[in-house]
């Protein structure tokens, strides 16, 4: 072996003993007396946004909000609400619920609302219920029952309604927005472009689940804030501060038709945040 092979051969030798002996000390420094017993402190995790679109929509409607959120760096699921029934809506969303790590801030938009408030009922990871232009229902009640409190829904002469069969072989409704009504019923303070798009893609909603009485309400128990759309046609304005008044919710007015989500997703992600700051 040359003079040079040898250099080489011995120069590497010394460098991977040095990273070696570096290693061994940053392993020591690691799990030496000076840490022992003592867990790393887990960071701190913003809590998971759970979004509940309503009748006439899809999860879509909220990606304004999911946007800001993402932005702001909240971790959000937007669920895909059946909109067959209160109580087999509330359950699929519980189910969701269960699978996520840590705690919620659950949020709801029209019909979204009254599934929030039974869904979250037990639901221990939840920490706070959001309503956007959106039911809050008390025990017993219904959607239906509720949007006729107050005059100033216009929703019902907009309905088109279409047969349908059940599972168990009965008769029932889907519900529907007609589309030649749906932007100025629905969104009138969005594009017409964009409110045409909702109109088209908008999914139903069965007559049964608007029909059926809330159990017991997850509010009395969970904080909660609530947005009210003061332009609002298919929930009014004094509805909604009505459920929001009795359910003790922090509340906001904001000038907006019922799509809110999709006309003024600042806003709407802007309470849910202010929700979000209280969980610890």
């Amino acid at each position: 072996m040359n003079r040079r092979s040898l250099h080489r051969r011995t120069h590497t030798s010394l460098s991977l003993m040095a990273a070696l002996t570096v290693g061994a000390a940053l392993f020591a420094a690691s799990t030496g007396p000076a840490s022992a017993g003592k867990a790393t402190p887990p960071q701190h995790r913003k809590p998971t946004v759970v979004l509940v679109h309503g009748a006439f929509a899809d999860s879509t409607s909220w990606n304004g909000v999911v946007k800001k959120l993402k932005r702001d760096g909240y971790p959000v699921v937007a669920a895909a609400n059946p909109l067959r029934g209160l109580s087999s809506d509330a359950a699929y969303v519980k189910n969701l619920l269960a699978g996520i790590d840590g705690p919620v801030v659950l949020a709801g938009h029209s019909y979204g609302g009254a599934v929030i408030t039974n869904a979250a009922h037990g639901a221990d990871n939840v920490k706070a219920l959001v309503y956007i232009a959106a039911f809050i229902p008390e025990k017993g009640e219904s959607a239906v029952e509720l949007a006729a409190k107050f005059p100033g829904s216009s929703l019902e002469q907009a309905l088109h309604p279409v047969p349908l069969a059940l599972p168990d072989g009965s008769q029932g409704v889907d519900l529907y927005i007609e589309q030649g009504k749906f932007h100025q019923q629905f969104a009138a303070d969005v594009p017409r472009n964009t409110a045409d798009l909702m109109a088209v893609t908008q999914r139903p909603v069965t007559g049964a689940a608007l029909e059926e009485g809330s159990s017991e309400p997850a509010w009395k128990s969970v904080p909660s804030w609530a947005l009210v759309a003061t332009e609002d046609l298919n929930i009014p304005r004094k509805t909604q501060n009505f459920m929001a008044e009795r359910a003790k919710a922090r509340t906001v007015e904001v000038r907006a038709s019922h799509a809110v989500s999709v006309s003024r997703p600042d806003e709407v992600a802007d309470i849910i945040e202010k929700a979000a700051r209280t969980v610890r």
